[in-house]
């Protein structure tokens, strides 16, 4: 069986790690050259890190930002935000990315995704979903960090990610992000059991059970958490000796 993962995440604004809920009402974290080393200590499967206005700011992620973090950490180091060209990738993986995430950039020209699993691999491009459900119980994909809706399905967005060449989906949805009443199994479950590649769940992880939720009834290849993290609510050690005890296939 293949070990889940479980992946902290840094949304980063101005250089320091923030977090909200359901996208909006930011608050400061802390400094995350700091927090990526602590995680890596700690026993974080991989770190993800995205620059979470660079797309609605039009400009590029913190390159420099990156590399100070990757000089701390010795784990997979994933990087989004503001990526829109094979250069733009080309200088995050020469800083010390492992991994990048496309998200709005992707979905306005789709061919990008095809460009960089050419140019770099499939297991170098994660395809970033932000969705939410709506009155007709549908998850359709938003853009610009959850501020503009489309008409598109999530799991159709998510389909065609991955023929173009996604090697991985982090699939964030934002009725539950923050909240941290637990994942959201449904939408997550119809992507993990589609997909030949596999899932990150993002957003609603509060406790332990949660993230137990999401990996045996959600599928999911990895899960991904903020503020408890940050927040000192749940340590990673300690999350992941409960999984182990629940028989979930995890690294200790």
């Amino acid at each position: 069986m293949l070990t889940r993962r479980i992946i902290p995440c840094l949304d980063i604004k101005n250089g320091r790690t923030v977090k909200g809920i359901n996208f909006e009402n930011i608050r400061d974290a802390g400094d995350p050259v700091e927090l990526g080393a602590l995680y890596a200590r700690e026993g974080a499967d991989e770190l993800v890190f995205l620059d979470i206005t660079a797309t609605n700011e039009n400009r590029k992620t913190f390159s420099e930002l990156v590399k100070s973090i990757a000089h701390q950490i010795n784990i997979p180091f994933t990087v989004g935000g503001g990526i829109s060209t094979v250069q733009d990738v080309k200088t995050l993986l020469q800083n010390g990315a492992d991994k990048i995430s496309i998200n709005t950039a992707a979905y306005k020209e789709p061919g990008l995704i095809k460009e960089l699993a050419k140019e770099f691999g499939s297991q170098c491009v994660v395809l970033a979903i932000d969705t939410k459900k709506e009155a007709d119980e549908e998850w359709y994909v938003y853009l610009n960090g959850g501020r503009i809706r489309t008409n598109i399905r999530c799991i159709d967005w998510a389909k065609l990610g991955v023929e173009l060449g996604a090697g991985e989906i982090l699939l964030t949805s934002m009725n539950n992000d923050g909240m941290k009443q637990g994942f959201a199994i449904d939408i997550t479950r119809r992507l993990a059991s589609s997909l030949p590649v596999p899932v990150i769940a993002s957003g609603g992880g509060g406790t332990l059970q949660h993230f137990e939720d999401v990996f045996e009834n959600g599928k999911a290849d990895a899960a991904l958490a903020a503020s408890i993290f940050h927040y000192k609510e749940i340590a990673i050690p300690e999350l992941k000796g409960y999984l182990q005890q629940r028989q979930i296939a995890i690294r200790i």
